[in-house]
């Protein structure tokens, strides 16, 4: 049998094995004669001979690009157990089935055939449809790049890779050598936003990308845009000034400096693209201005509305040449003082508040001795209060409040002007008393232990308070 591959491919220019192999003779056959023959479209062209007796023989139009690859084919007695081909340089047209025959004896004859496919590479450019775009006033759109992918085989695909908006279109061209060719070009309005885009063209062939990319050059007219006046210019303010920007490709060549519907302020300096105007602000420098600004595509203008005001509408750091900044160190400063002596005023009166709650009258409760317990028991009786002073004399500045009470012992048959109180809320407004845990008293079925100082007596000197406690005339009436 004959073993051949089914099909092999290979591109334009380059190199492809065609195999054949004679193989599994058995009984061994005499080999008389191998022939490779071209079919295409149902007709045999004989390519390349191999004859034991005659040699190789290869047939024109493949002499120059076909050879054996085994050598012992070529030889005085040779072997044509392997007769595989080699294309070099292939064409378009060696495209075709390729027929390998043996002819041997007496088996007969024994074949095969492979395919051949050959491809072709693109040729793959990129251009700008001018090397210069010239962005007009009408807009309209136009061709600024063109991809293209030549002559390939199968055809190619083409993507656009950009951040300009635009539209692509495509157009497929098939040649007579059987390649495709691909255009597609990119269509904007050429603007000062197209100016130095860059659009980038991506190519697929097969398994292959192909990438490309142009930066756009748009000219354009000016964009002309006046800047300084901050809506605050007032009198006498110093070091103004108006700019005119132009964004424009090619760059401007010309400015002009006008004030509509006036003239120009005698202390201006113009310098390239700048109104400087010495001196101070007056009422002069009122008026529109307008500056035009020329490339060798076009002119544009712009003006701004310049108004000059008495005062300062918002400071801005240059009023600080005029207006003296405000010393913040010192109000610093006397912010600090200001918060010291707060304080201390804050202490001054809270030391007042809780001296004059430490006082009960005239006295201090530091002079005052408790001389009474309460006596708190419900199984033992009250403890009568001792005897008051009466007719008091109190001084001319001081408070009902600070008056002492006249309790009498039983809480019954008070006098005219006397409060009355209540017996148990009495007891719970008398001094403290202690417990001695040594001494303890019985009353009926309770026993309570009570330790109470000994009641001292009331000097005439003495003046009795209303929680118990007694303090001397003298610290009274202080």
């Amino acid at each position: 049998m004959v073993q051949m591959d089914s099909s092999k491919s290979g591109f334009v220019g380059e190199q492809v094995e065609l195999r054949c192999l004679f193989i599994n003779s058995k009984p061994p056959v005499k080999i008389s004669q191998v022939t490779w023959q071209k079919f295409l479209n149902g007709t045999k062209q004989n390519v390349a001979i191999a004859n034991p007796a005659l040699g190789v023989s290869v047939l024109p139009p493949f002499k120059e690009r076909v050879s054996f690859k085994n050598p012992a084919v070529r030889q005085r007695a040779p072997s044509l157990e392997d007769t595989t081909i080699v294309f070099n340089n292939l064409r378009l047209s060696d495209e075709a089935a390729y027929i390998c025959e043996y002819t041997t004896f007496p088996a007969g004859n024994r074949e095969n055939m492979v395919n051949l496919t050959v491809f072709a590479r693109p040729v793959t450019r990129m251009t700008l449809t001018t090397p210069t775009i010239v962005a007009r006033g009408q807009r309209r759109k136009m061709t600024v790049a063109t991809c293209q992918s030549a002559n390939g085989k199968p055809p190619s695909t083409i993507q656009w890779e950009t951040k300009l908006k635009g539209e692509a279109t495509f157009q497929e061209t098939r040649n007579p050598n059987g390649t495709v060719t691909v255009r597609s070009n990119y269509v904007v309005v050429p603007s000062r936003e197209t100016h130095k885009q860059k659009l980038t063209c991506i190519v697929t062939y097969r398994s292959e990308r192909i990438t490309d990319s142009v930066v756009l050059n748009v000219q354009y007219e000016p964009e002309v845009k006046i800047e300084g006046f901050d809506g605050n210019w007032y009198l006498n303010r110093p070091d103004v000034k108006l700019t005119c920007n132009a964004d424009a490709n090619p760059p401007v060549t010309v400015y002009q400096w006008k004030v509509l519907n006036g003239s120009m302020p005698n202390n201006v300096e113009i310098k390239n693209n700048t109104l400087f105007f010495k001196g101070l602000v007056t009422y002069d420098l009122a008026g529109t201005y307008v500056c035009e600004a020329t490339n060798i595509i076009g002119s544009r203008s712009g003006r701004v509305e310049v108004n000059v005001t008495e005062f300062p509408n918002n400071p801005t750091p240059d009023d600080r040449l005029i207006t003296p900044e405000p010393n913040t160190s010192g109000a610093a400063i006397g912010g600090a003082v200001g918060g010291v002596v707060l304080l201390a005023a804050a202490g001054t009166l809270l030391a007042v508040f809780l001296r004059r709650r430490q006082r009960t009258f005239k006295g201090d409760y530091s002079t005052k001795k408790h001389v009474f317990g309460n006596g708190y028991s419900k199984a033992g009786g009250l403890p009568a209060h001792p005897p008051m002073p009466k007719n008091l004399q109190y001084p001319d500045d001081s408070d009902d409040e600070k008056k002492p009470a006249q309790i009498g012992g039983t809480g019954v048959g008070f006098e005219a002007g006397e409060r009355d109180f209540d017996a148990d809320a009495e007891d719970l407004k008398r001094p403290y008393f202690t417990v001695d845990e040594g001494e303890s008293r019985d009353y009926g079925d309770r026993t309570l232990s009570f330790q109470y100082d000994p009641e001292p007596e009331i000097a005439d000197d003495m003046v009795s308070q209303t929680d118990g406690s007694v303090i001397s005339k003298k610290e009274w009436y202080v």
